[in-house]
């Protein structure tokens, strides 16, 4: 073999970035099985190829026979195998031996130089078909390689070709990815040389190179496209918790900040809403609900079906079910379109929810009696009204913060109207909630004032009017 042949191995090495032994091994290989078609050839032999000179020769193995059927014992597969076309029984194929055993028992084996005399001019058409093929291998697993730990990562390609069964993504030169049925959003339009982005959703091995398989429907698409214009995410300041999506209609995300003053909700909206409405561009208009993160369940829940108005939540934690009251003219904005709202809700929060509106639950706590449960957090008085005090409660307490419901600490209900020489009276309209929100601190009882006559009757005061004239 011509130097020139080799050094043109080195080059291309260098260029693909491959390792030029592989190409070495690879042309030894390719030789050895190019001998081993020519008539007369030895039985065992191996290739030897000079890195430097680029000079090769053939090498018989001279194997004894013990050694040899040693050998085949140790590689021969005694199982029987089926034919798959005929369906009978048929016996295993002569093995081959395995040239690493020969390395093994180098000691107990001859050798003899067996180069035919022609054996250049088959090497010289065989080396460049091996070369070209060990490349496009080694291209190939130079791409799994680089892909194969990117699942879940955001990718912008070219549409090359779009039908009924997948979409060809370009990704760049010679790296295609595809686009499934299943992974596409209904009604959404793949034209050719449209850019679009998706996520990797998997990478496998083939024969053509990687199998490269990307998703539009993928919850982490969202998450990736925030994380895209998001600065405060990029950074980790603002971190999205949770993700809820129906590809095409509607999605919610669970946004919480861990820097002080920084808003998750401002963040991501972006000034006059400039970073959402690019998110929701380029998922072409699905619409984005942003919803704070809240340790408090009731409270995440409540947010959760925005934008409908909550009034009340009530929680199990045991099973993890929320029952959520909101008045009646905000029930059908709380259980949206098909269901979808409440839907999403549970999907996010990751608790059942079930809507009610104000007089159907009015009406079964007036026939049924219902009994609240137990909302850990929440302050455990009663108000006059019959409801359960909103607030939050404070620390190593069962009540919040105002005077009259710690004063319910002393005795054994959690009733307002059962302290003695106070409390709320059934008739205070002060007591009562406004009709569409929850009243969130109720203001401590005045003082007692002065007691003040009372004015005087109209016919009274018109008689006594009379007699100073």
């Amino acid at each position: 073999m011509s130097r020139e042949i080799l050094e043109a191995m080195y080059a291309l090495a260098r260029e693909k970035g491959i390792e030029p032994e592989k190409l070495m091994v690879a042309l030894e290989d390719a030789l050895l099985s190019a001998y081993k078609k020519q008539p007369g050839s030895a039985k065992y032999a191996r290739v030897e190829m000079d890195r430097e000179t680029a000079d090769f020769r053939v090498i018989e193995l001279i194997i004894p026979e013990r050694l040899e059927a040693h050998l085949i014992v140790e590689t021969i597969d005694e199982e029987t195998t089926i034919d798959p076309e005929t369906g009978e029984m048929r016996e295993p194929e002569e093995p081959e031996i395995d040239p690493k055993k020969f390395a093994e028992y180098r000691d107990q084996i001859d050798e003899r130089d067996v180069t035919p005399d022609d054996f250049g001019r088959i090497a010289a058409q065989t080396a460049k078909q091996v070369i070209l093929q060990r490349i496009r291998e080694a291209e190939r697993d130079m791409m799994y390689e680089e892909y194969r730990d990117r699942v879940g990562e955001l990718i912008t390609g070219i549409v090359q070709q779009s039908d009924s069964r997948y979409t060809l993504v370009q990704l760049r030169e010679r790296v295609e990815a595809l686009l499934p049925k299943s992974e596409q959003v209904e009604g959404e339009r793949y034209d050719h040389s449209q850019r679009i982005k998706a996520v990797i959703k998997e990478v496998s091995p083939s024969t053509k190179g990687p199998a490269i398989i990307v998703s539009r429907r993928d919850p982490e698409l969202i998450k990736k496209l925030f994380e895209l214009e998001v600065p405060e995410i990029a950074d980790h300041l603002v971190e999205i918790a949770n993700v809820a999506r129906e590809p095409g209609y509607r999605s919610k995300i669970a946004v919480i900040s861990h820097a002080d003053g920084v808003d998750p909700v401002g963040a991501c909206v972006g000034p006059r809403g400039s970073r959402v409405r690019m998110v929701v561009s380029e998922l072409r208009g699905e619409k984005i609900d942003i919803i704070p993160f809240n340790e408090e369940p009731a409270r995440f829940v409540a947010k959760a079906l925005s934008p409908a108005r909550v009034r009340e939540v009530l929680v199990d934690d045991e099973a993890k079910q929320a029952t959520v009251i909101v008045p009646d003219d905000q029930l059908s904005l709380a259980i949206g379109r098909e269901g979808q709202n409440a839907r999403l809700a549970a999907r996010l929060t990751g608790w059942r929810v079930d809507i009610r509106s104000e007089t159907e639950f009015a009406a079964e706590e007036a026939e049924h009696g219902y009994e609240e449960e137990e909302v850990q957090g929440r302050c455990a008085a009663v108000l006059s009204n019959g409801r359960r005090c909103p607030n939050a409660s404070l620390p190593g307490s069962r009540y919040c913060g105002l005077e009259t419901h710690q004063a319910l600490a002393g005795i054994d209900s959690d009733n307002i109207a059962d302290l003695a020489g106070g409390g709320e009276s059934p008739e205070s309209p002060a007591s009562e909630s406004p009709p569409d929100e929850p009243a969130l601190l109720e203001s401590p009882p005045l003082e007692p004032a002065a007691p003040v006559s009372p004015p005087p009757e109209p016919a009274v005061q018109a008689a006594a009017e009379e007699q100073a004239t």
